[in-house]
């Protein structure tokens, strides 16, 4: 645990709006969603990205990935996730982001197909780890990609998402944590993901 780490603490605006947890994982609503539906899977073990996760925290990791996008694509119709791998973290510890998304990969990464390498598994990503100690992920719904790490600077994707979803004051989290209008109108979507998330746990489980 990281006593200055917004992750670490349970007392944190990140832990706030927590839909579920286990013993290694939290399911949150994002603080300061880029749409309604954003969703965070943070791993409670300090640590810094999903290809620094031990296999078995990874294969954990697998299954609530699966989880968390099956809810969304179900609940809105579309998913896409993201996780910068320590290139364009702004919080230092790894979280995994999910919201939907109906997009397409040229909307997200313009500098043409030489910059993406499609991967089938996080195995793949964390080889990529292992080699490189860095790497930039996303993937819209079952397609998985690593982006060339050269591009990578801070809120690489969230940026990125938020202006092809055309909500581009929300890219820069900490901006829009000023700004009370945009907070207000992410509190009333963090209470509807929390009543569409029970909503689907009572419908599906």
């Amino acid at each position: 645990m990281n006593k200055n780490c917004l992750h670490c603490q349970i007392t944190s605006s990140a832990l706030e709006h927590i839909l579920d947890q286990n013993k290694n994982f939290y399911i949150v609503c994002d603080a300061h969603p880029i749409i309604r539906g954003h969703i965070l899977l943070i791993p409670k073990k300090h640590i810094s990205c999903v290809g620094e996760y031990s296999h078995d925290l990874l294969s954990e990791f697998e299954l609530l990935y699966k989880k968390v996008s099956t809810f969304i694509k179900t609940t809105y119709g579309s998913v896409a996730t993201f996780e910068h791998g320590v290139i364009g973290q702004t919080v230092f510890h790894s979280h995994t982001h999910f919201f939907p998304f109906t997009g397409t990969v040229n909307d997200i990464i313009h500098e043409g197909t030489k910059h993406l390498k499609p991967i089938t598994d996080f195995i793949e990503l964390k080889k990529a780890y292992e080699k490189d100690k860095k790497y930039l992920f996303f993937s819209i719904e079952e397609r998985k990609f690593l982006v060339d790490a050269a591009l990578g600077k801070p809120r690489f994707f969230r940026d990125r998402f938020a202006n092809a979803l055309g909500n581009k004051d929300r890219g820069d989290w900490k901006s829009m944590n000023k700004n009370t209008k945009l907070m207000s109108k992410a509190s009333q979507e963090i209470a509807l993901l929390e009543s569409d998330w029970k909503r689907y746990m009572n419908n599906y489980h």
